[in-house]
């Protein structure tokens, strides 16, 4: 059977893939995006339906087109972000061939690039970038086994509240996805219970500009690495009706149970950590170190930007944080139905190349893996804060295309040489 041959392979057409074609496109590299779905399919089946994108259209885009129709300030729903992609797409003349699954990557014996096995026939690439993102496989961690009694689902499968049976919803996390789910469900007239656990909670605005742009200016998505004890804290960020502050104070008001960190589960109880008011406290001291540093950046640069007094006040602990909820019996509470908004880990189970370090995570520098020929794009933390982001990728993907670029010339030359010694 013939054997398709291509210069570089990039498995995965979401935002990461869509960003390093345009970079090889520019660099002059021949490529193939492989997608076992559609364009930024996650986008459309894999988050729930109100999502909204947590950063201003201004900011979450790529730099070659913005937003069609939308104002710059507005946080753009999740089917026109996928609709965006796919419009990028074709402006780049992307080579990217949907519904067609990469099974296994291995490195060929006695030349170089790799052997791929696909859904739909072998090719062989000198190069392969693994496109496939930070948010690959949900977790659930081991607590509550699932014959517990309710409905358990993760975040990733949530799509609106009339999906779930009637009564009470237990949500665990405090990061963007489970905060804007639990209000969702809370106003929609649902008994909600939010485990928060340690979290930033930083301003949606502030002195009339977004988060994204002061996270910007002050340096913060330039950030290499996780300050020390904050490598796995969560965001609390909403674009959620125009985009707001996430207040746990407030969702307590509209009658929602904060409890703490979910720890375990026994004969039908789930028990939490009495970590509750500590988790709210250091959000706060986030939220209030992002002001001070604002605030000093204003005066500093003498920027007329009209001071917010208001956005420094908080107000009481709720009872159910002075007096914290340590053990919940499912069934007395009412609670039918459990949301896993914990996070993702990475699967690379297709990769068979010697990558990995003992916890199964690329061993690279800033995406240049330690195997020659394999590269790595969408990380968290890939070479600063931003690299999981959408405008993010786009700037990690240059980095990786000038590489392959370079590597390629290399080759060039080699082959270059090699002819002209036989010649004489």
């Amino acid at each position: 059977m013939s054997v398709e041959k291509v210069d570089t392979l990039i498995v995965g057409g979401g935002q990461a893939g869509l960003a390093m074609s345009e970079h090889l496109n520019k660099c002059g590299v021949p490529h193939l995006v492989l997608e076992r779905s559609r364009i930024a399919e996650r986008w459309r089946s894999e988050r729930w339906d109100s999502l909204v994108a947590n950063g201003p259209a201004w900011h979450d885009r790529f730099p070659g087109m913005e937003f069609p129709d939308t104002h710059p300030d507005a946080f753009v729903a999740k089917e026109k972000v996928a609709d965006y992609f796919v419009a990028y797409a074709q402006m780049i003349a992307a080579p990217v061939r949907c519904g067609v699954e990469v099974r296994k990557v291995q490195r060929l014996v006695g030349r170089p690039g790799f052997q791929v096995e696909t859904s739909d026939g072998a090719i062989e690439a000198r190069s392969v970038v693994a496109a496939t993102g930070a948010f690959q496989h949900p977790v659930i961690p081991a607590v509550a086994p699932q014959d517990a009694g309710p409905v358990q689902i993760h975040s990733s499968a949530y799509r609106n509240p009339g999906q779930l049976p009637e009564g009470a919803v237990l949500v665990v996390g405090s990061g963007s996805s489970g905060v804007q789910i639990a209000d969702e469900l809370q106003r929609s007239g649902r008994r909600v219970y939010l485990s928060v656990g340690p979290h930033d909670r930083p301003p949606r605005a502030y002195r009339e500009r977004d988060f994204c742009w002061w996270l910007g200016v002050l340096g913060k998505w330039d950030a290499q690495a996780p300050a020390p004890g904050t490598e796995h804290v969560t965001i609390a960020v909403s674009g959620a009706r125009g985009g707001e502050t996430i207040d746990f104070r407030r969702l307590a008001a509209q009658g929602m149970t904060l409890v703490g960190r979910t720890e375990s589960f026994k004969d039908g109880t789930v028990i939490f950590a009495p970590d509750l008011a500590r988790n709210i406290a250091r959000g706060d001291a986030n939220y209030m170190s992002v002001l001070d540093e604002a605030d000093a950046y204003v005066a500093r640069n003498g920027l007329d930007l009209p001071e917010e007094p208001g956005a420094r006040k908080i107000g009481p602990d709720p009872q159910c944080v002075t007096d914290p909820i340590l053990e919940l019996d499912l069934a007395e509470a009412g609670i039918s139905s459990i949301i896993w908004a914990t996070g993702f880990t990475v699967d690379y189970s297709w990769l068979k190349v010697d990558v990995f370090d003992e916890k199964g995570k690329p061993r690279h520098q800033r995406g240049v893996s330690s195997e020659p020929g394999i590269y790595f794009l969408g990380l968290s933390w890939q070479s600063r804060r931003g690299s999981s982001f959408i405008w993010g990728v786009w700037h990690d993907a240059q980095h990786l295309a000038d590489h392959i670029s370079t590597q390629r010339k290399y080759l060039a030359y080699h082959a270059s040489a090699k002819r002209q010694t036989k010649v004489a």
